[in-house]
């Protein structure tokens, strides 16, 4: 009963942890997982960990994705953190709020072999304050 209800399967997660808790603009990670099953679709996320002393509502991160056999491509993000009305948009445990945003609008194929996704944080604050973690999440659809 419980799988039936669920409509996605991670594939991979990893963060890296930041010394200080900042965020240096020369911080690039780098993160490598594969895919074998050209059937399906995924999602992708950045997941980012941060204190509820940030002091912004968003952030702007270089995602830089190198599929199998072609050539880097850099994608500029503003993954919105917080709005007016609510607060914090993701997760929150004590003074930790964990978000998961989506790299991709809707669901994607990917082709088989290894995947390289590179993070940089391009905010003014260098380095970038009461950052915890950052890092990907990649997620099957189960259809």
């Amino acid at each position: 009963m419980l799988i039936a209800g669920c409509n996605t399967v991670g594939v991979f997660e990893k963060t890296e942890a930041f010394s200080n808790h900042s965020w240096a603009s020369s911080d690039s990670l780098k993160f490598n997982f594969d895919v074998d099953d050209t059937a399906s679709l995924y999602n992708v996320y950045v997941v980012l960990r941060h204190t509820d002393a940030y002091r912004y509502n968003n952030i702007y991160i270089n995602v830089t994705s190198i599929n199998p056999g072609d050539t880097a491509i850099t994608q500029q993000h503003n993954f919105i953190l917080a709005n007016n009305n609510s607060g914090w948009l993701g997760s929150a445990m004590d003074d930790i709020i964990e978000q998961r945003t989506a790299v991709n609008n809707t669901p994607v194929k990917l082709k088989k072999g290894t995947y390289t996704v590179l993070l940089k944080q391009i905010m003014r604050d260098d380095p970038l304050p009461n950052i915890l973690n950052a890092g990907i999440r990649v997620e099957k659809v189960a259809q």
